[in-house]
């Protein structure tokens, strides 16, 4: 799956978000959603097999995180899209205020 798709999905830019900076158990993560554990579960799987958060095991809980450094090329790719985005705005607005 592309990296733009994995994330286009809002209940894994959630858990994304809520595992940024902290370490979160799957039923942490889970207690922030209106679905199942088994669909939050899911969610996490699919993050994982890409490397976009990392797992440890803790007990008999799994932790989860986000792996910023695996996000690095994701970013790269945003920012371009932003820039080509920004520069047509640019030269839209130079447009309509020459005229």
């Amino acid at each position: 799956m592309d990296a733009l798709q994995l994330i286009a999905e809002p209940n894994r830019r959630m858990i994304l978000r809520l595992v940024w900076d902290r370490e979160l158990a799957a039923s942490e993560i889970a207690s922030n959603f209106d679905v199942t554990f088994g669909a939050v579960s899911q969610h996490l799987a699919i993050l994982r097999e890409a490397d976009f958060v990392k797992v440890r095991r803790h007990g008999n809980k799994r932790l989860y995180r986000t792996d910023i450094a695996a996000l690095g090329p994701l970013a790269a790719i945003l920012e371009d899209m932003w820039r080509t985005t920004l520069q047509s705005l640019a030269i839209t607005i130079e447009v309509s205020e020459d005229q």
